[in-house]
């Protein structure tokens, strides 16, 4: 079956969904939307589609079955929401949205309507995240005892001065955490399990003019009783691969954007060697470390492929909107952390 996309919101990432579509074989570019008349219109010249005048004129489409929505973190709910009622699929980009009643607006509403809400965490999709992932469900490390994420990235001022929703709460909903470090989160939480609790310092110590933090450090206890770490800023020049590390009584590994730079077990299997062979230098892009445009859309494909294919009953579908609300309550749990000095518990 071939899938007909449409994009809301036609900003810096709603390029990377088009070309992402136009590379795969059962998806098809139907058009786009967006409040803004002269990025739609810019956005029109590079992926050829229709250019509609409204967001309802989109998702009442009946060419389009599946809706990408591009627009700032903190106003997704409401395209979200009319795409849903329209009967049509969502995939939403990071984060699923800035408040946990929001992203539960989009759950329910979902679940009503009988269509699927996902959303993009597209560093899922890294093979070397993946094989890690394998490994935690094989039992390799033995009892997980620390996860840590370290996510030092850098963006000038001219950046966050640059564009209107950048740099406010009402339209990024969040800092260095909830704008850039929320992947590495999510990969996070999807090796150690469920966040018990986190205790966090946040400020803004390299930028002017933000509403939040660019500098955040959380200590993190997990419900099996590991413990860990985040660090998040935008303020590290000359910004650095992200780095997530893995550690238990048995192993431990390190993924470094998309290389292993560390992959060691008490008990070696034939492949390890092989693993760090292969996957010691993965990747060129720098992840978006010192650049946000500097990311690789075939991640972003093979997350569309992995919808569709759920689509068709031939696949499971990797990250829900109930996965992808997960890394929203972990960072709005270090927000409330970092304003009261107090160490905050997580329900799930």
């Amino acid at each position: 079956m071939t899938y007909g996309f449409g994009i809301i919101g036609t900003g810096t990432i709603g390029p990377f969904h088009a070309r992402a579509i136009q590379t795969l074989d059962d998806a098809r570019f139907v058009g786009a939307y967006d409040a803004n008349a002269d990025s739609l219109a810019t956005f029109g010249k590079s992926f050829p589609g229709k250019l509609y005048s409204d967001l309802q004129s989109l998702v009442d489409d009946p060419e389009i079955s599946i809706v990408t929505i591009c627009t700032p973190s903190a106003l997704h709910v409401e395209p979200a929401l009319a795409a849903i009622e329209a009967g049509k699929h969502v995939i939403i980009e990071k984060p699923l949205d800035a408040t946990l009643e929001r992203c539960d607006q989009i759950i329910s509403a979902a679940e009503k309507k009988g269509v699927v809400a996902a959303c993009v965490f597209q560093n899922r999709f890294i093979r070397g995240a993946k094989i890690l992932k394998e490994a935690i469900d094989q039992d390799r490390f033995g009892r997980l005892v620390l996860g840590d994420a370290y996510i030092k990235w850098f963006r000038s001022q001219e950046y966050y001065d640059g564009r209107a929703a950048r740099g406010t709460l009402a339209l990024d909903g969040g800092g260095a955490l909830m704008s850039q470090a929320i992947h590495a989160i999510d990969l996070l939480q999807w090796y150690m399990g469920p966040v018990e609790s986190v205790y966090a310092y946040a400020d803004t110590l390299g930028h002017e003019r933000l509403d939040f933090e660019d500098v955040s450090v959380a200590v993190l206890r997990f419900a099996s009783g590991a413990m860990g770490v985040i660090e998040g800023s935008t303020a590290v020049y000359p910004g650095f691969f992200k780095k997530i590390e893995i550690s238990g009584v048995g192993g431990s590994a390190v993924l470094e954007e998309e290389s292993i730079t560390t992959w060691s077990f008490a008990e070696e299997t034939d492949k390890d060697e092989a693993i760090r062979e292969e996957f010691r230098d993965q990747g060129d892009s720098g992840g978006g470390a010192a650049d946000p445009t500097a990311i690789d859309f075939r991640l972003h494909a093979a997350q569309f492929q992995n919808l569709m294919e759920h689509l068709d009953g031939k696949a499971e579908l990797l990250v829900d909107a109930k996965e992808a609300r997960k890394a929203v309550e972990i960072i709005l749990a270090i927000y409330e952390s970092a304003d009261t000095g107090k160490p905050v518990r997580i329900n799930g």
